[in-house]
């Protein structure tokens, strides 16, 4: 199952439910969490990664599954894999 590429987790920040958005894309946040070699501390770091999102079914808050491909446009190289969880609705 493992094909070699990396898979990370993260916060769906941006869908293509929003006007004016490029379609099939969607905008993963994810945070890690490493420990500052000179003070020791916890640091929190955020990245932001596009993926692509090919049936448009992840939405705003989903926390979904990225996993490294070939560059599909100027900025996509993550294609959205699976869905981790969803925030439930109010």
């Amino acid at each position: 199952m493992n094909s070699g590429r990396r898979h990370l987790v993260g916060r769906v920040i941006n869908d293509t439910s929003s006007p004016g958005r490029a379609q099939k894309t969607i905008v993963v946040e994810v945070v890690r969490r490493f420990r500052d070699p000179f003070y020791g501390k916890y640091v929190k770091q955020r990245k932001r990664f596009h993926a692509h999102d090919e049936k448009s079914e992840y939405k705003k808050n989903d926390m979904v599954e990225i996993r490294e491909s070939r560059p599909l446009s100027a900025t996509k190289r993550w294609v959205a894999v699976r869905l981790v969880e969803r925030p439930p609705e109010v």
